[in-house]
Parts: structure tokens; C-alpha cells; sequence
């Protein structure tokens, strides 16, 4: 699966929260036409991960949300915050 059109996201994306990631994985789920439980099927999890994942639960393993993501065709860059000028 890769994102059909990101072009309507703001790239780069600054995540501060998991309910940031959420906000995220919901948006591209829903622009790919996907149903949480048919999210779910593809990346292997139960729909409650998926449900959690895009309600910012804090305490889910990073390696399934990561997997998520790369499933969803987005990567996580980990880069120096810019400094306010």
C-alpha cells in the first residue's frame, strides 16, 4: 500500500504528541478509502491497536506504530529542533 496523494498534507510534519501521530494515521487512512478494521487486517493488528494508535494512546509498542506508518508509505526522520530566530 502507498499513499495515494500527500500532496494535500503539509510536509514535513512536526510530531510533538501521539495524538499527533494519530491525527496522521487517521488522515492518510482515511484518504486511502481504509476502514480501521481493514488498516487493521493489513498491518496484521486487532482494530483496538488501531483504534488506540489513532486516539494517541501513549503506551503502545513503537515498533507495531512504526510498522504502521511504514505501512501507511510514511517514515519517522528524527532531526534538531529549528531554534526560534
Amino acid at each position: 500500500m502507498t499513499s495515494k496523494d500527500v500532496s494535500s498534507h503539509h510536509w514535513p510534519r512536526s510530531i510533538r504528541s501521539t495524538a499527533d501521530i494519530g491525527d496522521v494515521i487517521r488522515q492518510m487512512r482515511q484518504q486511502q478509502s481504509l476502514l480501521q478494521m481493514d488498516l487493521a487486517g493489513l498491518a496484521g493488528t486487532g482494530n483496538r491497536f488501531i483504534v488506540d494508535l489513532e486516539r494517541g494512546k501513549p503506551t503502545l509498542q513503537m515498533q507495531k506504530v512504526l510498522d504502521v506508518l511504514d505501512l501507511m508509505g510514511l517514515e519517522v526522520t528524527i532531526s534538531p529542533r529549528s531554534k526560534p530566530q
